[in-house]
């Protein structure tokens, strides 16, 4: 039984037990080439169903403290970047790192301008 549904049994209304639990794009495409033609990522998880070749995506303005979790399902590796001004890990700010295909990353905001990034296997 999943989070939400564990709330829910506990009398939290299910909006609020998903409001908590957080929001999925199950199929998204990764485009551009750049930070500033990136696909624009808004749920905190996130499937990259679709990556052309040099394609990426950018993380959103979040809070301090906030996950973002990325799978790459597509076809090609892809590019994530930070929000603009930020840097991931010890990246120079603005750069991307490549994520593999197959292969799943869970950034966390840490403060206002730097993230961290955890790469599965």
């Amino acid at each position: 039984m999943g989070i939400a549904a564990r709330m829910m049994g506990g009398g939290v209304s299910a909006f609020q037990a998903r409001a908590i639990n957080g929001d999925v794009a199950p199929t998204l495409s990764a485009a551009g080439t750049t930070q500033g033609t990136a696909t624009s990522l808004k749920a905190s998880i996130n499937v990259i169903t679709t990556a052309a070749a040099s394609s990426g995506v950018i993380l959103p303005s979040v809070e301090i403290g906030d996950e973002v979790e990325i799978m790459n399902l597509g076809a090609n590796a892809l590019t994530v970047y930070p929000d603009s001004g930020s840097r991931v890990n010890a990246i120079a700010t603005n750069g991307g790192f490549s994520l593999a295909i197959n292969t799943a990353v869970k950034v966390r905001r840490f403060s206002s301008t730097r993230w961290a990034a955890y790469l599965s296997a």
